[in-house]
C-alpha cells in the first residue's frame, strides 16, 4: 500500500479544527497527535460512556485503489485487535469511518505513556521497572498465542499510572496497517531505534520481534538512554543487527547482575 502523495494527518496543526463529531461520537477535545493520526477524547451518546478515540485519515493519506486496501486492512486489523481481551492490553469497543476518516473507539485510559520515566530525572526504582515489564510480556504472550504481533513495542504505546498501578498496551494493530508501507519521503514508518533486526530489514516479523522492543523499552526504563543509538539510520540499523549494546551495569552498576544475561539474550 502506498501513500497518497502530500498527504498528512489532520489536526490543528494542518489547519483542520477539531470536529464536533464522528459517527456517533461527539468530540470533547484533543488528547494528542501520532505519526497516523489525532487522538481524541468523545463521548459515545448510546451508552454515556467516555471513550478515547483514534483516528486515521485514510482518504487524505491513499487514494483510488489502495484506499479500498487499506479501508480492508484497517477494520481486519481493528476486528483481530477487538479480540484480544487481557487486563494489560487496552480494550477496544468500536471502529468506523466517517467521511474518509477512519477511527478506533477504545477506553480512556488514566495515567501517563512510559515516556514519562524513560528521562533520567525521573526513572522508577528497578523493581518497578521490571514488574512493569514482566506484566508487559505476559500480555504479548497472550496476544502472540492468539498470532496477534504488535509490531510497534515502544513507551509511547504503554501507558502506566503508578498511583493505581494500572498498566495497558495501546495500539495493537495499528503499526500493522502501515506495515507494507512508506512515507513520501522513503522512511519507514514507525521507531527505529525499537525495531528488532528482522524488522528494519523487511524481513517476515513474529512475535521475536515485539520481545526485542519490549527489552529495548526496559533497558531505556533502566538507564534513561536507548541500547543504540546512532546520527543516521543506516549507522542505526548496522548497529542493531551486528553490534553489542553496552553492558547495562556499566551504565548503571547497582543492577542485579542477572540482567546482563537477560539483555544478551534478549537484544
Amino acid at each position: 500500500v502506498q501513500r497518497k502523495p502530500g498527504g498528512r494527518a489532520p489536526g490543528p496543526a494542518a489547519g483542520r479544527p477539531v470536529p464536533a463529531r464522528l459517527g456517533r461520537y461527539q468530540i470533547a477535545c484533543e488528547l494528542g497527535k501520532g505519526a497516523m493520526g489525532v487522538v481524541y477524547r468523545a463521548r459515545d451518546p448510546m451508552i454515556n460512556r467516555e471513550v478515547a478515540l483514534k483516528t486515521i485519515p485514510l482518504a487524505a493519506e491513499f487514494e483510488g485503489e489502495e484506499l479500498e486496501q487499506a479501508r480492508l486492512k484497517f477494520f481486519r486489523e481493528a476486528e483481530t485487535a477487538g479480540r484480544l481481551s487481557h487486563p494489560h492490553i487496552v480494550t477496544i469497543y468500536d471502529a468506523g469511518e466517517h467521511d474518509g476518516t477512519a477511527y478506533i473507539a477504545m477506553e480512556l485510559l488514566r495515567g501517563v505513556h512510559l515516556v514519562d520515566y524513560t528521562d533520567p530525572a525521573r526513572l522508577l526504582p528497578p523493581a518497578i521497572a521490571i514488574e512493569v515489564v514482566a506484566r508487559l510480556a505476559g500480555a504479548l504472550h497472550y496476544a502472540h498465542e492468539q498470532s496477534v504481533v504488535h509490531r510497534d513495542i515502544k513507551p509511547a504505546n504503554i501507558m502506566f499510572d503508578a498511583a493505581s498501578g494500572e498498566l495497558k498496551i495501546t495500539d495493537f494493530g495499528i503499526a500493522r496497517l502501515t506495515d507494507s508501507g512508506r512515507t513520501r519521503t522513503g522512511v519507514v514508518l514507525g521507531t527505529p531505534s525499537f525495531m528488532s533486526p528482522e524488522q528494519l530489514q523487511g524481513r517476515p516479523v513474529t512475535g521475536r520481534s515485539d520481545l526485542f522492543s519490549l527489552a529495548v523499552t526496559l533497558y531505556q526504563m533502566l538507564t534513561g538512554q536507548l541500547p543504540f543509538r546512532a546520527d543516521s539510520m543506516p549507522t542505526l540499523m548496522l548497529k542493531i543487527a551486528h553490534e553489542p549494546h553496552p553492558p547495562i551495569r556499566t551504565l548503571r552498576p547497582g543492577l542485579p547482575a542477572g540482567l546482563d544475561d537477560f539483555f544478551d539474550r534478549a537484544l
